[in-house]
């Protein structure tokens, strides 16, 4: 009853929000829409798909064609009913996230019990409780329906929804190890934004856990991403009938053509930068965020495939060209996933602090710059900048402490050097 209540509540602020004068404030905000997400492009492109011409063609479209025909088909259809489609994404989402959640943690407590003879002493309060197995799936779902972020993304009308959508559908055929499921949904996700394809690793490895062959088991398991992935990607084809899509949706991506401002880091580098280096840097950013963390997180964190989930789907937020507040609203909503860790976090109100205020003095420095013009760049840059710089904060600080929980319930809490009690600290 108190899930039910939170989501007519939830679905009611996005309501009244989206028939609201802020609304088309907030779509035009650089921090909700993006090259990759605006819904006002994504408009723009059903109205040329309509009238055949090929969206494609001109540099306003980099939606991938599934996404396309799907809008084209809403506005033919159902042009009044937007709204309720985007709230039903959202409610969707919750729900897939409280049952995910639901499995994960679970899982993870049942693991816990059959390691709990290798535990030191006193060390409770650094386990998962039962308690906690009711809990915590309703905090997963209330740190999504609530999150200003979501609520944002959602009034914004951004295909980040469908992203969010997209990847909750991932966690839950993850978590029940529908693989089938799993490798559908970050598929379709993989051809919107690309970089979440390195979830497929842990997935393989949480699908493995059960299995004898462990190893023929996550080949199989990346083997139907991959065959999946290349079948979507010969269905747009043949809904487009060419291959121009490619370019203008992950050449576009992966080239980084368009800088307009936005939360993360690349549009600045790339204005200031001399064309000669482009290139170099060009690669250097997309390898940082699409491979550089993935091999050495998956050797340190292959026993703890959650873990190694919302680290990846983490960072993959921060590093990529066009991120949004919808994409960060999305890992954000994992973290009650860890509470048993949260005792060792030690930066959990500088980084909210931080987060709280680049979230308010961003748009302030961006109607100084643009519209008083008594600022420039600089200022805007700099709220993006602290604001990266916030999560990284936040997800080594998540890192650590998951290590050195590992550690106390091994060896204990209170731990002596010469009879003098130790600290434990990590140094990056």
């Amino acid at each position: 009853m108190k899930l039910l209540s939170s989501i007519f509540l939830a679905a009611a602020v996005r309501y009244l929000l989206m028939h609201s004068d802020y609304a088309l404030t907030i779509q035009n905000r650089v921090e909700v829409a993006t090259p990759v997400n605006s819904w006002k492009r994504a408009l723009e492109g059903a109205y040329l798909y309509a009238n055949g011409t090929n969206p494609y063609d001109g540099d306003l479209y980099h939606q991938n064609p599934y996404v396309l025909v799907a809008v084209w088909y809403l506005l033919q259809k159902a042009a009044t009913l937007v709204s309720a489609v985007f709230i039903q994404l959202e409610i969707g989402t919750i729900l897939m996230l409280k049952t995910a959640a639901s499995v994960l943690i679970k899982e993870m407590y049942i693991h816990q019990q059959k390691e709990k003879k290798h535990f030191a002493k006193w060390t409770k309060e650094l386990q998962i409780s039962a308690q906690d197995l009711q809990n915590i799936p309703y905090y997963v779902a209330l740190a999504y329906a609530f999150n200003p972020y979501t609520i944002l993304n959602c009034v914004g009308q951004t295909t980040t929804v469908l992203s969010n959508f997209l990847l909750a559908s991932f966690m839950l055929g993850m978590a029940f190890r529908w693989r089938t499921l799993s490798c559908l949904a970050l598929a379709l996700e993989t051809q919107i934004n690309i970089y979440p394809c390195v979830l497929i690793i842990p997935a393989a490895l949480y699908i493995a856990q059960r299995d004898k062959s462990k190893l023929s088991s996550i080949v199989g398991t990346c083997a139907i991403f991959v065959t999946m992935f290349l079948g979507l990607n010969y269905g747009s084809f043949a809904l487009m009938g060419d291959w121009s899509f490619v370019d203008a949706t992950y050449g576009f991506i992966f080239n980084c053509r368009d800088l307009q401002p936005n939360i993360g880091l690349f549009w600045y580098f790339f204005t200031e930068m001399f064309d000669h280096f482009r290139t170099l840097f060009l690669y250097t950013f997309q390898i940082n965020a699409l491979l550089l963390y993935l091999f050495p997180l998956t050797f340190k964190l292959h026993k703890e495939p959650v873990m190694l989930l919302t680290m990846l789907l983490a960072l993959g937020v921060v590093f990529r060209p066009y991120p949004c507040v919808g994409d960060v609203s999305m890992y954000l909503a994992l973290l009650p996933l860890w509470k048993s860790i949260s005792k060792f976090m030690g930066h959990n109100f500088i980084v909210g602090a931080t987060m709280l205020v680049t979230s308010i003095l961003g748009p302030t420095v961006w109607y100084l710059w643009i519209y008083s013009n008594s600022a420039n760049a600089n200022f805007y840059f700099g709220m993006t900048l602290v604001f990266c710089t916030a999560q990284i904060f936040m997800i080594t600080d998540l890192f650590f402490a998951y290590i050195k929980r590992e550690f106390c319930l091994r060896n204990g809490m209170h731990i002596t050097i010469d009879g003098k009690e130790a600290r434990i600290a990590l140094e990056a």
